[in-house]
């Protein structure tokens, strides 16, 4: 199978990008492990797909939401009131340290490298304020798993993916000026059974069980 480029992929998968899966409901959990406070925050997702999750953020009370994506099928499948912008994580349209807290989800793997791409998530980011970032995790990809979904056929695609390890994060994180202040791993287990219940697959959820699949790391802009 080839694998498609980010904005070529996404824009296929932008109509069912709404759907949860094992990967978007574990990147959700790893977020709200983290546990940074959003309510009367500035808030900027980048990489925010379809805005599923700066939608919940608004509802947490944020000060200001906004969103920006490589790919504008996906912002336009937005079904909320968001501010949204179409955008590469290496050239975000925003003023410097103009947000609180800079989210990028389950972007930066499809990035050879990481380095320009964190030096603009602190560029936005206001002094110690937090920068997120979760990942497919590289256990994950050494254990054969690919960045894949299903078209509008039913046909599986592959996203073209690299693997960072968490060293490679933390290294060009601290060149861009962030301080990481925690990490979790999230691994495949009841929390997400019932994805694979759904899709027959039981004999995978017991083969993947304890496979750490989604990395989140929490930074501070110092």
């Amino acid at each position: 199978m080839t694998a498609l480029r980010p904005a070529e992929a996404y824009a296929l998968w932008a109509p069912s990008y709404s759907a949860e899966t094992v990967i978007s409901a574990l990147d959700y959990v790893a977020v709200e492990s983290l546990g940074v406070e959003l309510r009367g925050r500035r808030l900027l997702d980048v990489g925010c797909g379809v805005a599923r999750r700066l939608t919940q953020a608004r509802e947490s009370g944020t000060a200001l939401a906004v969103g920006v994506d490589l790919t504008p099928r996906m912002l336009a499948e937005s079904r909320g009131s968001e501010l949204l912008a179409p955008a590469a994580v290496r050239a975000i349209p925003v003023a410097d340290a103009t947000f609180d807290v800079v989210w990028c989800r389950l972007v930066l793997g499809h990035l050879p490298h990481l380095e320009a791409a964190y030096a603009e998530l602190a560029r936005v980011c206001a002094r110690n304020g937090n920068v997120i970032v979760t990942d497919f995790h590289p256990d994950a990809a050494e254990a054969g798993h690919r960045r894949t979904f299903r078209d509008s056929t039913g046909a599986v695609q592959e996203i073209e993916h690299h693997a960072h390890s968490p060293r490679a994060h933390r290294r060009a994180a601290a060149r861009a000026g962030l301080t990481l202040v925690q990490r979790f791993d999230r691994v495949v287990s009841e929390t997400v059974r019932g994805f694979y219940e759904r899709a027959g697959r039981l004999d995978a959820y017991e083969q993947q069980r304890g496979l750490a699949v989604v990395l989140g790391l929490a930074f501070v802009r110092a």
